[in-house]
């Protein structure tokens, strides 16, 4: 029997093939499997958050999927194929960890991390491939809070950061304070209000990360609490054979507070 690995590939490698492959998969490129790679990836952090690890291992093996899909679409316009990316990534994790691999020494994080961002400017420089910006390399296409969080980081790292909290916090008022003075103003605009939450929500991921907490994941445990307590909710109304669509918010309230007094008398320690 194959090696499991092998045995994924020819199955991607059959399902491909033009003659008797799958009607689906043959009409799949790049482009459009990008939009399932996505899904899979957050259906991996879903079954994380979650704790379900026999979910993890079925989620883990859509994703792997995806990477041997990438490379069976590659292999084919001849750019490379699954061999070509484990042997490069092998590579890359030998020739990055010097103080594992190597006669390096490090002393501690910090100089681990310092040494890391040397020898990934110096691969690029040997690659021919020149920054305008120490930004250039932040992906595009990363969730919002994300990006704002790698941006902020990325700057940190040459000094462009605040050293103490307080103007961090110092800032977070004032750019709700900013929000508020166009919320207020006698003809609000959309487009100003717009700008400024984006400040306010960038001052916020600032907060975040000077507080050493990943703003996704705060969002994330956040939204995860109020899909529970509002499913409290639902349940309480069904107890009395009502809908929430028929309920006053101050009931709403009244239930909402019901099912936080319940969570505070039995605390949840995952969130």
């Amino acid at each position: 029997m194959s090696h499991p690995i092998e045995q994924l590939k020819q199955i991607m490698a059959k399902l491909r093939d033009p003659e008797s492959g799958c009607p689906w998969d043959l009409k799949q490129s790049f482009e459009t499997i990008v939009p399932h790679t996505i899904e899979e990836t957050y259906e991996v952090v879903d079954a994380i958050h979650a704790g379900d690890w026999d979910n993890l291992k079925e989620e883990l093996g859509d994703f792997i999927f995806q990477a041997i899909f990438y490379c069976q679409l590659a292999q084919e316009q001849g750019l490379f194929d699954f061999d070509d990316v484990i042997c490069g990534v092998n590579e890359k994790l030998i020739r990055r960890h010097p103080h594992v691999f190597g006669d390096l020494k490090a002393k501690d994080e910090t100089e681990i991390n310092a040494n890391w961002d040397k020898i990934k400017a110096a691969e690029k420089q040997q690659a021919g491939k020149t920054e305008q910006s120490i930004l250039d390399t932040v992906p595009a296409s990363l969730p919002a809070l994300s990006k704002a969080n790698k941006l902020q980081s990325r700057c940190a790292k040459f000094g462009f950061d605040w050293d103490t909290l307080p103007p961090v916090v110092a800032k977070v008022q004032e750019e709700l304070e900013e929000v508020m003075a166009e919320v207020n103003h006698a003809q609000p605009d959309q487009e100003k209000i717009e700008s400024e939450l984006g400040d306010l929500l960038f001052s916020v991921v600032n907060l975040s990360r000077h507080l050493k907490c990943h703003p996704e994941t705060a969002l994330n445990r956040s939204n995860h609490k109020f899909i529970r307590r509002f499913k409290g909710v639902e349940a309480i109304a069904r107890m009395k054979n009502k809908s929430v669509s028929d309920l006053t918010l101050s009931e709403l309230d009244a239930m909402w507070e019901q099912v936080k007094a319940g969570e505070s008398a039995t605390p949840d320690i995952s969130e």
